[in-house]
């Protein structure tokens, strides 16, 4: 393969000891980028596999374009470009800047940290680099969306020791530090839209207010509602957990256990009055549906053991909903819900396994 043969030509000058020498760890990380990396374990117990962590991080991409794309023609719909093409252009060229801007300064921080220590590039982004301006209002200011990148990078991940160490959603850690650095540009009645000609309340706004929405089940399942750019189509949220199912790459214990939190403590608060819309409409609206796939599933920041994840998945739907119902002033609760427990996971994945342990020290002295 010619790719192959040119990147092991100059693989010498990236290898230490080379004329550049000092960008090894760039050059590693394009070079497993390309191809599946030669190396293999020379001690321990492993699991040797051709997917590594950049090709779950594709699949995860992968599994993020069907709600990207519709984002992108919804961006031009809530603009009131007429036509499917003219409209997905339209949310193309407004959703580019975001992502390009998203892609380079984390991608810069994350080459940086990797040479300042000589280790290898980290993977994470990958996800990471899509999933911060999808969660984004698309008209907010490229600077912020710079800015909040790097807060998550360098705070979120580096500090910690980089992928794999991390204790939050770096993703979700972006949105949190926009939204209480920067809240006019992150929240109100103009944020969600492409131009000044169209403005309105969310669906998610209008049901923490009045009780109801202006628009149908079904549009807010496929998705033509405001809000950021990823997280209005709950169709397409699904067709990206299918992928995700599919290939194994998330957890099918979190995912229908956010989904059944969420509707649990919908119908409580429903049963009891407090809320006037079906339970079900916390699922279609906000970010529910895409943070149940997208972000809780995040096997670096949830539970490990099975247990935990039943009990970190209904924790992170029940709470959603509580922030939202009992606080009015902040209807979208799903964001706060998963970076508490992000905190919370590792206590939950103790206790479980303590318990396991407590259970089977019993086993072993009833026997004998």
């Amino acid at each position: 393969m010619g790719l192959r043969k040119f990147v092991d030509k100059i693989k010498p000058t990236f290898s230490e000891g080379g004329k550049l020498g000092f960008l090894h760890s760039t050059f590693e990380g394009f070079e497993t980028f390309l191809f599946v990396p030669n190396t293999t374990t020379q001690r321990g117990s492993h699991v040797r596999d051709c997917n590594d962590i950049k090709r779950v991080m594709i699949v995860v991409v992968l599994a993020l374009v069907p709600a990207l794309l519709f984002g992108m023609y919804n961006i031009g719909y809530q603009a009131g470009v007429e036509g499917i093409m003219p409209a997905f252009w339209f949310g193309f060229l407004k959703m580019l800047p975001m992502i390009i801007v998203s892609y380079v300064t984390g991608l810069a921080i994350e080459f940086t940290f990797a040479q300042k220590r000589k280790h290898e590039i980290n993977e994470g982004f990958l996800v990471s680099g899509l999933l911060i301006p999808m969660i984004m209002p698309i008209s907010v200011p490229l600077w912020i969306v710079a800015l909040s990148t790097a807060f998550a990078v360098i705070i979120g991940k580096e500090v910690f020791g980089g992928t794999g160490m991390n204790v939050f959603n770096p993703a979700l850690l972006a949105r949190a530090f926009a939204f209480f650095a920067y809240t006019p540009q992150m929240s109100g009645e103009t944020v969600w839209y492409a131009t000044d000609a169209n403005t309105g309340a969310t669906a998610l706004e209008q049901l923490a207010t009045t009780g109801e929405m202006k628009w149908s089940v079904m549009e807010a399942f496929i998705g033509r509602i405001p809000g950021s750019v990823g997280e209005t189509s709950t169709a397409a949220i699904l067709i990206g957990a299918a992928i995700l199912l599919f290939t194994g790459v998330a957890s099918w214990r979190i995912m229908l256990s956010v989904f059944v939190g969420g509707l649990a403590f919908g119908y409580l608060f429903d049963a009891v009055g407090m809320t006037e819309f079906p339970a079900y409409y916390h699922l279609l609206v906000g970010g529910f549906a895409f943070g149940a796939v997208f972000m809780a599933t995040d096997p670096v920041t949830s539970a490990q053991t099975n247990t935990g994840k039943w009990i970190y998945g209904f924790m992170v739907g029940a709470l959603a909903v509580l922030i939202r119902v009992i606080n009015p002033a902040y209807p979208e609760g799903m964001m706060l819900s998963i970076l508490f427990m992000n905190a919370l996971a590792p206590l939950i994945d103790y206790f479980v396994v303590e318990r396991n342990i407590a259970r089977r020290k019993k086993l072993i002295k009833n026997v004998k």
